[in-house]
């Protein structure tokens, strides 16, 4: 090439970068990041309170520690997405959705570029009670208020911002909870059969084999700072269930609010700083250390413990990026996906009746243990009208990394492989994303049976799990 061939091929290049505007061969638009963070307190104003979570009431009459709705927006050029977490079991599509329309016509923001997690601490507020208890109507309006007011203020603080990601991991606190038991243990389930696998089985040596799955250790984040290096948060996420053990009677937000807690000091952080940790692919894995006994806790303690690791580990992933972009391509997609309900057979809807309908406190003694709530729970599923759900996933490109993100209590399974087939390094998988619709086993886990493949717990179709990494792989493709 002479040099006047040289000069003109290098003008177009020099000309888009004096306009921050450089397109790489991916396609994806390059120019400056910007980036707010903003969280707003949602603890519960008025008590009591039930905490769903379980087959029997548990009412609680105060907070112990607050609760809140945090929010990420990220913005470069005509693309912004949002990234939010908020303390709480599992948000359904139908309030998160209302939240979003009101933050979306505030800021301008697209709901579909917004992604909303719940952290599925089981010490906390119901969310979309409409017709009920004064105090839970009211906190279904505080809730949507205070999200849609955390991605608002998140928008409002947007400025020239890097952004990088990396891995550490944390192994010593993630176990699988679906265990195979030694011949002769396994009792009956709610149905009166036996199932391969029993979830949370003790912790005897007699008792137990081994367990049903893997675990994924890693602690995945992405961190912002600002044009003058300065933090203003940290995008976290592992792949474990609560931790539970809070106090009698009180909401808690976890070890997700802990977490959130403890890291400014780690990143040495202002005020201003925000902490995010989202619940990964783990809905069969809890923090219960099957094969050992751990010594006696005091309330609240083991969250601390976790906490304090996740951390750690936060940091010591944020230790390892090199470089925090300000070019890094930021896309995002959505797709809604119909998955088919899960019905009783014949004989099955039958057995639901008769177990339903006995009344004699005697013969229901004799009953597998909530024989009568999952018998109520296929009753509902024969006489559901809807054939099918219609789902959301999303996944979003920033710079090399990716998130993808699951409406449902996602197997660690399903997060491994779309970690191991993603085209991006690293890849955050998001459970309880944008709503929350059961479990998502493998089919593979639903051969197994157990608690999480129970058509009381899950709703759909035994081969959902296939169906969403298909389309999740094919959006990531798409992005890169």
């Amino acid at each position: 090439m002479n040099r006047r061939a040289f000069i003109v091929g290098l003008l177009p290049i020099l000309l888009a970068a004096s306009t921050g505007a450089i397109r790489p061969a991916c396609g994806v638009e390059t120019a400056q990041l910007r980036a707010g963070a903003a969280a707003v307190d949602i603890t519960p104003e008025a008590f009591p309170l039930n905490m769903p979570g379980g087959f029997s009431a548990n009412l609680a009459e105060r907070a112990h520690d607050p609760l809140h709705a945090r929010a990420l927006v990220l913005s470069q050029g005509e693309t912004t997405v949002v990234l939010a977490v908020v303390d709480n079991l599992g948000a359904s599509p139908e309030v998160l959705d209302e939240a979003k329309e009101r933050a979306s016509q505030k800021t301008g923001i697209p709901v579909e570029r917004m992604l909303v997690c719940s952290t599925h601490t089981h010490s906390g507020p119901p969310s979309n009670v409409k017709d009920g208890p004064v105090q839970a109507v009211a906190y279904r309006k505080q809730f949507i208020t205070g999200l849609a007011e955390a991605i608002v203020r998140a928008h409002a603080a947007l400025q020239p911002a890097g952004i990088g990601a990396a891995v550490d991991t944390l192994p010593d606190e993630v176990f699988n909870r679906r265990w195979y038991l030694k011949p002769g243990k396994m009792p009956p389930n709610p149905y009166g059969r036996f199932d391969t696998v029993k979830m949370n089985p003790g912790t005897s040596p007699d008792v137990l084999d081994r367990p049903a799955g893997p675990t994924d250790p890693d602690v995945t984040i992405f961190s912002v700072q600002d044009a003058k290096r300065r933090p203003v948060a940290l995008f976290a996420n592992y792949a474990l269930h609560y931790v539970g053990g809070t106090p009698a009677g009180e909401m808690s937000a976890d070890y997700f609010g802990e977490f959130a807690r403890l890291m400014p000091s780690r990143v040495r952080g202002d005020g201003a700083f925000v902490a995010l940790l989202s619940n990964g692919a783990s809905g069969d894995i809890n923090n219960i250390p099957f094969n050992t006994v751990r010594p006696p806790r005091e309330p609240f303690e083991q969250i601390r413990i976790v906490a304090q690791k996740t951390a750690d580990a936060a940091w010591r992933a944020r230790q390892k990026i090199e470089t925090h972009r300000t070019d890094a391509p930021l896309a995002m997609l959505e797709r809604k996906v119909e998955l088919k309900y899960r019905r009783p057979s014949a004989e099955e809807l039958a057995e639901a009746r008769r177990v339903a309908a006995i009344k004699d406190p005697a013969e229901i003694e004799k009953l597998p243990r909530l024989a009568q709530n999952y018998a109520r729970s296929m009753i509902a599923a024969a006489e559901r009208s809807e054939e099918s759900l219609t789902v959301q996933v999303q996944a979003i490109r920033i710079g090399d990394a990716a998130v993808c993100g699951v409406p449902f209590e996602t197997f660690v399974e399903i997060g491994l492989e779309l970690k191991r087939r993603s085209p991006f390094r690293p890849t955050m998988v998001i459970g309880l994303a944008n709503g929350r619709h059961g479990y998502l086993p493998t089919p593979e886990q639903h051969a197994l049976g157990g608690y999480e493949t129970w058509l009381g717990t899950n709703y759909v179709q035994p081969d959902a799990s296939v169906i969403l990494t298909r389309h999740l792989l094919e959006m990531l493709e798409e992005l890169k």
